[in-house]
């Protein structure tokens, strides 16, 4: 098999070199090339015509996100951002993943962090020379705020991973302020996800926010589960209740989308909707099955709509999935399951 070629674009001498000697130490994996900002980027592109782009977001002359737009515009590929872990990083990676970038790595914070950040880049590296590339104008079509939700009192739960921002943005357009009380695991950095649920927030009918130890669950409230250190639960207490368990990692993930599904059908069984999302791997299958066999209603993302058809191949393959909707149609459809009208 023929190995990926990759191009890596970072304005700092001394990342160039650690990327490239981390990614060619991987036999599947050939550094074609470095650039040290996107003018000389761009010539190489046209030049050697990578099969993915490793892009920092910080440069001068022309920063990571322009230059991004520039590349999903006129030459579209996979690309994973490098980004610092700051907040104004953080907003800048959620706007490239909206743009098309399939995936975001954060830049170590100290020597510690360094080997772990170069590891990851690999692996998403792989990942990304084997997604679908969706571009602004391939993207789930505007969603309008759905006014056909009729509350149950069921839950909704969902799980996604590469290609999960994209995703969760065209399904919580559609949710009304009125919408059911809802648990999301999204695989991504610590640092990023305050500022992801803060941009949910911004879109959607819903109020959105980083979930927190105690919050009760509540009507027109979406929870998003804090990225690195723990896994989001759902208890109940008083009320459902979201517990935020420091453990280590399931099914490669911490949080991990099995343990939110496992939660949930263990704590309202048959009262809730499952979702899986777009990602790599096979977090969140056997959850999904759980939340199936105790009666809840169980939706996968179709493979055409998918960056990749990871996770939702996983639970389909194994019965979780009953059944598979495209993303443009996932919103409505996760609403329908849970409206009182079903």
């Amino acid at each position: 098999m023929a190995k990926i070629r990759v191009l890596v674009v970072d304005d700092s001498a001394t990342m160039r070199s650690l990327i490239t000697a981390a990614l060619n130490r991987d036999p599947d994996i050939e550094v074609c090339g470095a650039a040290g900002d996107p003018f000389e980027a761009r010539g190489m592109i046209k030049a050697l015509n990578p099969d993915v782009v490793t892009l920092d977001i910080e440069m001068p002359n022309m920063n990571g996100i322009e230059f991004l737009e520039k590349i999903m515009r006129l030459r579209p590929m996979p690309v994973v951002m490098v980004s610092t872990l700051t907040q104004a990083g953080a907003e800048m990676t959620l706007r490239a993943l909206e743009l098309g970038a399939i995936d975001c790595v954060a830049k170590p914070a100290d020597a510690l962090g360094t080997q772990d950040a170069l590891n990851e880049i690999v692996v998403k590296v792989k990942t990304a020379a084997r997604a679908s590339v969706r571009t602004k104008a391939d993207a789930a079509p505007a969603a309008v705020r759905t006014k056909s939700y009729m509350p149950s009192g069921d839950i909704v739960a969902i799980g996604s991973s590469t290609g999960g921002v994209e995703a969760l943005l065209a399904i919580l357009t559609m949710f009304p302020d009125t919408c059911p009380p809802t648990v999301i695991t999204q695989h991504m950095p610590a640092t990023f996800t305050a500022s992801f649920a803060a941009r949910l927030d911004r879109a959607s009918g819903a109020r959105v926010q980083e979930a927190s130890e105690g919050a009760l669950l509540e009507p027109g409230k979406v929870y998003v589960a804090p990225g690195g250190a723990a896994h989001l639960e759902v208890v109940r207490s008083g009320g459902l209740r979201c517990r935020l368990v420091p453990a280590d990692p399931v099914s490669g993930h911490r949080p991990s989308v099995d343990v939110l599904f496992n939660s949930v059908a263990k704590a309202v069984g048959d009262k809730a909707v499952g979702a899986i999302l777009t990602g790599m791997g096979r977090d969140g299958a056997q959850g999904l099955l759980a939340l199936r066999k105790a009666g809840a209603k169980t939706l996968g993302q179709d493979e055409q709509s998918c960056v990749v058809y990871g996770m939702p191949r996983a639970a389909f393959e194994i019965g979780a999935v009953e059944k598979q909707v495209s993303l443009s149609s996932m919103g409505q459809s996760i609403l329908d399951l849970a409206s009182a009208r079903r």
